[in-house]
């Protein structure tokens, strides 16, 4: 028999044979951050015995129907919408929703649970679960949670936010209740199942998933042990309006500003043969992008020049308005902008920045929808009247409270021993990697608590590190390595108290590692031995940058 407990709020939690999941460590914080009037609560489980896997569809959990509890043999399993079976270990299958619309599954290994809770999180506009991230976790022994943020997507892609449309309740839901009621009642539901609740609770995500994880961190501390945050868009709100919609109009307000993306080539190659050595090193890789100080009015079309091999004078500006960021009638920037290096890779501006065709960048598309159905509610509305004097305290006013992790106190996750371990690489031609260095120095700030600057670093990295990913583009790919287990690092921080002082990264080509780079805490940076092969982690140090 499995009893559902309603419970006041407690300021810490550890997941031993008990499960309890908070609302949110500091009452007022969690109040805000449900959006409703209810009143803060904590469920509890306690399971006599663990359930079958078919009679989970009769658990009882606050607003939330189980509509699916089935065992799903070892072996091919296809999960809706993923384009080829996936060979699975044994585990029980189960769907639910919660009011109003959120989605979520949780699968449970049948054997070789290894004590633990996983979430996964999404990217672009969500409407999907993560199917494949969830399979990952499961071949690791986890019991995996994910959710499709309380919308089905539409067919036209993932990033269109027409659902939001004069839905407040579910920007709310897609803004953080969502990931927030899948690890309440996911870990219910694991604790059912096996009787006991897990020990340790882990969040991972990149991009949307990086913000879901931020979000965690800062309005419900309690839910997670630790959390791998990629490349957050975690000021969501002004990221759309500061780099997605900035770059669309650097790039399409002026039909001449278009950089079509046989023109990406030409940009990317003078900025690697610009800066690529100034670390030392040269493998077309900028280890620290700040340091890259190429003018792009270098590549300026001259009179008779192929077009094909320059910019144009339109083409330029747009290459510094893009690099430079959005900036206010004043000329003060309000978001940071990209930054030289990968933008030729795959997954680079190609991606982003342009497309196939004008006005197929994923920034345009992106921003346009974001504007149209959370800020103005206006399925019309034609990205050139913005104007970021006007228009932003707008957007900030309508979806910042819902969207925005952008809080730096991090302390109620640390004096919930919560542990954070965040990367971005910095080639990423989507989030701005400064953005994210920009916060780490705010929570630093913040958890020092007017201690130097040397002390607050030291107090910070106890339970929050951030790695910068040389090379890496969006959450992976780019010229640099962009493979690496952050999950098990995490994983040695929060169950035997051993902080990661370096990550190992690879650069696989064809299957195979062709370069491994250590990954070093913020504000390290790796540094070549001068006698080894720079296609070798073990030549590298982590030390303080120069």
């Amino acid at each position: 028999m499995v009893r559902i407990t309603i419970m006041q709020p407690r300021n810490s939690i550890h997941w031993t044979n008990l499960f309890l999941c908070s609302l949110g460590a500091v009452a007022l914080a969690a109040m805000a951050a449900c959006g409703t009037s209810d009143a803060v609560t904590d469920t509890t489980t306690d399971a006599d015995e663990p359930m079958a896997c078919a009679n989970l569809a009769a658990l009882a959990l606050p607003d939330t129907t189980i509509t699916l509890a089935e065992a799903i043999p070892a072996g091919p399993f296809a999960p809706p919408g993923v384009s080829r079976p996936l060979d699975l270990p044994a585990f029980c299958r189960i769907a639910a929703t919660t009011d109003p619309a959120i989605n979520f599954e949780v699968w449970l290994p049948t054997e070789g649970w290894n004590g633990k809770f996983h979430t996964s999180g999404n990217g672009g506009m969500a409407g999907v679960i993560s199917y494949t991230a969830m399979a990952s976790a499961l071949e690791r022994g986890y019991a995996a949670a994910s959710t499709d943020t309380g919308h089905v997507r539409p067919g036209s892609g993932g990033f269109d936010a027409s659902w939001a449309l004069n839905r407040p309740d579910l920007i709310e839901d897609f803004g953080h209740r969502s990931i927030h009621l899948t690890a309440v009642h996911g870990k219910a539901i694991t604790e059912a199942f096996y009787g006991n609740g897990p020990h340790y609770a882990y969040y991972v995500g990149c991009s949307k998933g990086g913000q879901q994880g931020m979000m965690e961190a800062q309005r419900y501390p309690d839910d997670f042990d630790g959390l791998v945050v990629g490349d957050p868009a975690h000021a969501w709100t002004s990221f759309y309006a500061g780099a997605h919609l900035w770059y669309a109009l650097a790039t399409l307000d002026n039909p001449d500003s278009y950089i079509p993306p046989e023109k990406v080539a030409v940009l990317g190659d003078a900025v690697t043969s610009a800066c690529d050595r100034i670390d030392g090193i040269e493998d077309g890789v900028l280890d620290d992008p700040r340091k890259c100080h190429f003018d792009p009015s270098t590549l300026a079309c001259t009179t008779g020049q192929d077009e094909n091999t320059c910019l144009t004078a339109a083409q330029v500006q747009a290459v510094k308005d893009i690099w430079t960021g959005a900036k206010n009638a004043a000329g003060q920037t309000l978001y940071p902008g990209l930054v030289p290096g990968g933008e030729a890779s795959p997954g680079g501006w190609s991606s982003w920045v342009t497309g196939e065709e004008a006005y197929a960048g994923t920034h345009f598309r992106a921003a346009e929808d974001f504007m149209k159905y959370m800020v103005f509610d206006d399925p019309a509305w034609d990205f050139r009247s913005w104007d970021y004097d006007r228009d932003l305290p707008t957007a900030l006013a309508k979806t910042g409270d819902a969207l925005d992790a952008d809080d730096p106190d991090l302390r109620p996750l640390r004096d919930s021993g919560g542990k954070l371990l965040v990367y971005h690489g910095w080639s990423d031609a989507d989030i701005s990697p400064i953005g994210t260095i920009d916060y780490y120095e705010e929570a630093m700030s913040v958890v020092g608590d007017g201690q130097d600057r040397a002390s607050a670093l030291e107090s910070t990295q106890e339970f929050f590190r951030l790695f910068m990913v040389p090379g890496m583009g969006h959450c992976r790919g780019g010229p640099g390595p962009d493979r690496f287990d952050a999950l098990s690092a995490l994983e040695q921080w929060v169950e035997k108290d051993i902080a990661p002082e370096q990550i190992v990264a690879s650069k696989l080509e064809d299957g195979e590692v062709v370069r491994t780079r250590p990954l070093c805490p913020y504000p390290q940076v790796a540094r070549w031995d001068g006698t080894g092969s720079t296609d070798d982690a073990t030549s590298f140090a982590c030390a303080e940058p120069d």
